[in-house]
């Protein structure tokens, strides 16, 4: 939509309740700590679980031709911006709740063992990681949670949009979804992400991001299950594989 002044604007209207409010709370909280790299938010309608939201323009990163300078730059920028978060919000050694995570994966876990979705094994891997994060130190700090490329604007500035997940998390699980679904197959662009962010995962972190990637195998046999989402489950049984 366009102003009377001719700025332009975006509507996002929410169907979940629960995601509506974490988006909400993401800009009022968090948000400006991207500044110029992020919408504003303009208004809301709670009736309607609507944002209103200043457009960026650009082109998801999504679309960025692979092995391009293009989409090396945005894997770059990306992490340039998301260092600038993590900083400004860093809580050193206690901030994330290896407990309280710990307790969320095996509520995944349950879920794909009760939905016939691994064997023993594989849920014994899965717990053994889980306890590996229950008894682990982590720093944490506000994290996108959906951190990748499809939530990227490249154009004249480097974007990011969609906060619906945003939260104080433990810091290395904001790389979870790029390591394990593009930087396995393309490690030139992990490389040129930890270029930007300012410095590369330590032997610990390295460690963490195995253990982070059987919640995102867990999490993506669950959902693509329960989706009907067949590139979703295979997506959740290739991750699941590499950690085996």
């Amino acid at each position: 939509m366009v102003s009377g002044d001719g700025r332009h604007f975006v509507a996002k209207q929410h169907a979940e309740r629960d995601r509506y409010a974490g988006e909400l709370h993401a800009y009022r909280a968090w948000v400006t700590h991207l500044t110029r790299h992020a919408p504003k938010l303009v208004g809301r309608d709670d009736a309607t679980r609507t944002l209103l939201l200043t457009a960026r323009t650009g082109d998801r990163a999504d679309t960025a031709a692979p092995g391009s300078p293009e989409e090396e730059l945005a894997h770059h920028e990306a992490g340039h911006v998301l260092g600038k978060l993590h900083r400004a919000t860093a809580m050193p050694q206690g901030g994330a709740a290896g407990a309280a995570l710990a307790e969320r994966f095996q509520s995944w876990i349950d879920r794909a063992v009760h939905a016939d979705l691994i064997d023993t094994a594989e849920e014994n891997l899965l717990k053994h990681h889980a306890a590996i994060l229950g008894n682990s130190g982590m720093d944490s700090a506000v994290c996108h949670l959906d951190y990748q490329p499809r939530n990227w604007l490249i154009g004249d500035t480097f974007g990011v949009c969609d906060f619906e997940h945003m939260r104080h998390d433990a810091r290395v699980r904001d790389f979870a979804r790029l390591e394990f679904r593009r930087w396995q197959a393309a490690p030139h662009l992990r490389t040129a992400f930890f270029d930007g962010y300012g410095r590369p995962l330590n032997d610990t972190e390295r460690r963490l991001l195995e253990s982070f990637g059987a919640i995102e195998a867990a999490t993506a046999l669950v959902k693509g299950h329960q989706e009907n989402d067949p590139t979703l489950s295979e997506h959740g049984r290739t991750v699941l594989s590499r950690l085996t």
